[in-house]
């Protein structure tokens, strides 16, 4: 009797690994695992293991200026930063040849996306409005995590119609634009005079270089770095230099190729696959020892559910529903109304860009409100997709043959 089985080979496995990394829904397959994972180390015996990974402190220090952050912080101030450059060139891209660049294709999920952000933020004011530290989490949720939203779309596959995709995509380009803007207004520190002097002279020679036709990306990154660290120094919150970097990269370059589409694609794999799922795994660690289902009911924890799980959809469709109503715009060709409900529920998944914000609306808070905010993101992240994956599967057609 013989035995058939054998070790896989190294050209399956990576063959295996490259078709994962293809799926439209493989970053939101790591997100998840990653945030699975955290939770399991965060309540097992592992936990001092786990907390003490992302306290471990990191300095880099050159003669008498030094950066010392521990491991986290350098996670959510320079890992994300690249991610937030990559947002920046996404944005740039699509108002200069994309699903921005025309007027009649950005009301719809323009205003969906403004009422997906004004009615979340009012139901969590409404709900913590006697708690002057717990109004600091108004924005957290207001955000939607595009990777998740995706993933969620993507396991449906060619039920799904065209529009309704661009329809999501172009809404959460509106959600993270305005996920900066409300960063550097709402949630930057005491303000360093030097600091912004330095950031502003950085960026004007960044966007000289775009003037001049400059079109090395590698230079553009070496100016990025020290703008990041300008930023850092200054109060503003230190992402937002990657988004102002990003707008300097310029489209076009010499023989027909654009240094931004470059730099483009070259982040899209190390952002979804690496940073995303790092962010989500130092972040996600709810430690759910001493908790009880009263704290569910804690204002903030409410307030972030009842607004990512109802206030999105809602406002989404409040919005959406008055300018198709006004005349304004039209649904997306080949939907119905209720596969819109279903993607404005799937909006409701914030995660990433919720735990972003949560950590630093909640700062220097209490141990408290981060178990809240986190419990109240995780809570409200899975009520909406399995309300969104429910809505979708009895909207949708039947798959094509």
């Amino acid at each position: 009797m013989t035995d058939d089985f054998s070790l896989p080979k190294p050209s399956d496995i990576a063959d295996a690994i490259r078709d994962f990394l293809r799926l439209e829904s493989a970053g939101g397959i790591l997100l998840l695992a990653a945030a699975i994972l955290a939770m399991g180390l965060a309540n097992s015996p592992l936990s001092d293991f786990y907390d003490g990974i992302f306290a471990t402190p990191v300095a880099v220090q050159v003669g008498s200026f030094a950066i010392d952050k521990p491991l986290l912080l350098w996670v959510n101030d320079g890992l994300m930063a690249i991610f937030f450059f990559l947002i920046g060139l996404e944005i740039k891209r699509e108002f200069l040849e994309g699903e921005l660049s025309s007027l009649s294709q950005v009301i719809l999920p323009g205003l969906g996306a403004l009422g997906g952000m004004v009615v979340p933020a009012a139901i969590y004011l409404w709900l913590n409005w006697q708690d002057p530290r717990a109004v600091d989490g108004w924005a957290i949720p207001v955000a939607t995590d595009i990777a998740f939203a995706l993933g969620l779309l993507s396991v449906f596959g060619t039920r799904v119609p065209t529009a309704l995709k661009v329809f999501l995509l172009t809404l959460a380009i509106f959600d993270d634009l305005a996920a900066i803007v409300i960063i550097a207004l709402f949630y930057s520190g005491d303000l360093s005079g030097a600091a912004l002097v330095v950031s502003a002279a950085v960026l004007g020679l960044a966007f000289l270089m775009n003037r001049r036709g400059v079109t090395t990306t590698s230079a553009y990154v070496l100016i990025g770095i020290v703008l990041w660290v300008a930023v850092l120094k200054s109060g503003v919150h230190a992402t937002l230099a990657g988004v102002l970097i990003a707008f300097c990269v310029p489209h076009k370059g010499v023989a027909g190729q654009s240094p931004l589409k470059a730099l483009e694609h070259d982040l899209h794999g190390p952002v979804a696959y690496a940073i995303l799922p790092l962010f989500a795994f130092a972040n996600a660690g709810l430690a759910l020892g001493g908790m009880s289902w009263s704290d569910l009911f804690h204002p903030i924890t409410t307030g972030i559910v009842a607004g990512l799980a109802l206030g999105k959809p809602l406002g989404i469709l409040l919005f959406v529903g008055l300018a198709v109503l006004g005349g304004l715009a039209k649904l997306p060709k080949g939907t119905s109304w209720a596969q819109l409900v279903g993607v404005s529920v799937a909006c409701g998944i914030g995660f990433t860009m919720s735990l972003f914000i949560a950590g630093l609306a909640f700062e220097h808070g209490s141990t408290s409100d981060i178990a809240g905010d986190r419990l109240g993101i995780l809570a409200g992240s899975v009520l909406s997709a399995l309300m969104a994956a429910a809505i979708l599967h009895f909207s949708l057609g039947r798959a094509k043959a």
